[in-house]
């Protein structure tokens, strides 16, 4: 799972919510939605707990990569369109 991708939680209290993959050791991955779970404290969630997508932010994974700053306004930005999907499904 490499970093800037797109993912959702399958399960615990954030369960459906969008994430950015910072990282990934071994079976965990390190996630970050820029808001309750910011860039300099990721969330710990095992691989089989998240659902991926196809979608890899380039920009972020770009700063991820090359040791740049990243914003958790960023990361916000990025996700917003997969929260309001999210919000959306969960209506219907």
């Amino acid at each position: 799972m490499e970093p800037g991708r797109v993912v959702f939680s399958k399960a615990g209290r954030d369960k459906g919510k969008p994430f950015v993959v910072m990282s990934q050791e071994g079976e965990y991955a390190y996630l970050a939605d820029g808001d309750l779970r910011p860039v300099n404290t990721p969330k710990r969630k095992k691989l089989k707990h998240i659902q991926p997508t196809n979608t890899v932010i380039e920009d972020i994974q770009i700063k991820i990569l090359n040791g740049k700053h990243l914003m958790d306004s960023d990361i916000k930005k990025a996700l917003l369109p997969f929260k309001s999907k999210h919000k959306e499904d969960s209506i219907v």
